[in-house]
């Protein structure tokens, strides 16, 4: 295969086998149906960046049933209102200034910005989460973002401050598209600002779950200095972030307009001495993935062989590639609890694992629950201390 960035001839260095679309929860009509392809990251020596190899068409993933609301999550609404009045504070400039956000998901981020009177724009692809977003006074536009959406908003809107994303970047296969499309439509001093699931922190913790259909890419700050700076932008800030396990945000400016942070260099240095520049280090990163599914399957089966429940909890994309990697059915998990209406009363991606209504999981708790939605760990500790009280055994795929 190619790197989609720089063209050089690349190979996978692994394979996680056959995956199903990650948010693909289904019900059992759909089951012979089901689409599948074979997820193998690969790494590219040249431009430093870390892909799969193969991704299905974009609108099997975004559409209007997509299953991801960011306002599920009381953290992340937290997260996304202090990431917009850090955007406020620094990086707005003019006196009216308009701020993009693509893939605005429910407006979540962007409704601050409503909220204070600052012109603003999502473009998100899927129609049921842009609905939300227009509820809560977002204006959202449903499209996807590239070259020529960037200079059609710029016609019709005027030129932006800045251009955000979040969690959104990673999934996009064409970033000369949006590089270009961020080239017509920020001003001559405008920001890209996004973040994503950091790859030193993926490296670091083994978490292999970041990587499915949505993740064509998974970023450091390498990479995403080679990607854009034939478009003339330059990293001129990072920032480490603890949303998803572990991101990092990026911020760029065309070449010479702002100044460069002291972050750039440190965070450069560091990403070189962990190795995220070497072909060994992902070799590793394969051995590691190896070794942790190894380790989940035998706690399950031993859960499974004393008589234990074991219960998943959060169906969330990353569970998809778990689950499937592990190849792990509802012989061993007997439901996933999840509070996300859309999924309840479907099956797991692949595996077929039961979703039920977090109700299902409080009122009979089981012996042992899985923790998929470990990013979250801080507030569902919080939330389920009484569970942890009386008895009940936390397992996850990192420990």
């Amino acid at each position: 295969m190619k790197c989609r960035i720089c063209s050089h001839e690349i190979t996978p260095f692994m394979t996680f086998g056959r995956m199903p679309i990650a948010n693909g929860f289904l019900t059992p009509k759909d089951f012979k149906d089901e689409y599948f392809f074979e997820l193998k990251p690969a790494f590219c020596t040249e431009c430093l960046t870390f892909q799969v190899e193969d991704q299905p068409p974009p609108e099997m993933m975004f559409h209007e049933n997509y299953a991801f609301f960011s306002r599920t999550s009381a953290h992340m609404q937290r997260h996304f209102k202090d990431y917009a009045e850090w955007v406020m504070e620094n990086h707005l400039r003019g006196a009216d200034p308009l701020v993009v956000e693509l893939g605005s998901n429910d407006g979540i981020m962007l409704e601050n910005f409503a909220k204070r009177g600052i012109r603003h724009l999502g473009v998100e692809p899927s129609a049921n989460v842009a609905e939300i977003a227009r509820q809560h006074g977002v204006n959202t536009l449903v499209r996807f973002f590239g070259a020529e959406a960037g200079t059609d908003i710029a016609k019709e809107y005027g030129h932006a401050a800045a251009l955000m994303a979040a969690n959104v970047m990673c999934h996009i296969p064409d970033i000369h598209g949006i590089a270009k499309g961020a080239d017509a439509l920020l001003c001559s001093d405008g920001v890209l600002i996004f973040e994503d699931p950091y790859l030193g922190a993926m490296i670091e913790k083994t978490s292999y779950d970041q990587i499915y259909d949505e993740h064509v890419y998974i970023f450091s700050a390498l990479s995403v200095a080679n990607m854009f700076a034939p478009y003339g932008f330059e990293l001129i800030d990072l920032l480490k972030q603890e949303t998803h396990g572990g991101s990092m945000r990026y911020v760029l400016a065309r070449k010479g307009s702002r100044p460069v942070a002291p972050s750039v260099e440190m965070i450069l240095a560091e990403e070189k001495a962990a190795g995220l520049h070497l072909p060994e280090t992902y070799e590793k990163f394969r051995q590691a993935c190896e070794s942790s599914k190894e380790r989940l399957v035998r706690l399950l089966n031993e859960e499974k062989k004393a008589g234990r429940r074991v219960i998943g909890y959060g169906a969330t994309s990353k569970s998809t590639t778990i689950l499937n990697y592990c190849k792990i059915g509802p012989d061993l998990i007997e439901f996933i609890s999840d509070t996300t209406p859309i999924k309840q009363g479907k099956f797991t991606p692949g595996m077929h694992i039961p979703v039920k209504p977090y109700e299902a999981f409080a009122e009979n708790p089981p012996d042992t629950a899985l923790l998929f939605a470990w990013n979250h760990k801080r507030e569902v500790m919080d939330k389920e201390r009484a569970f942890t009280l009386a008895g009940g055994k936390w397992i996850c795929h990192l420990d």
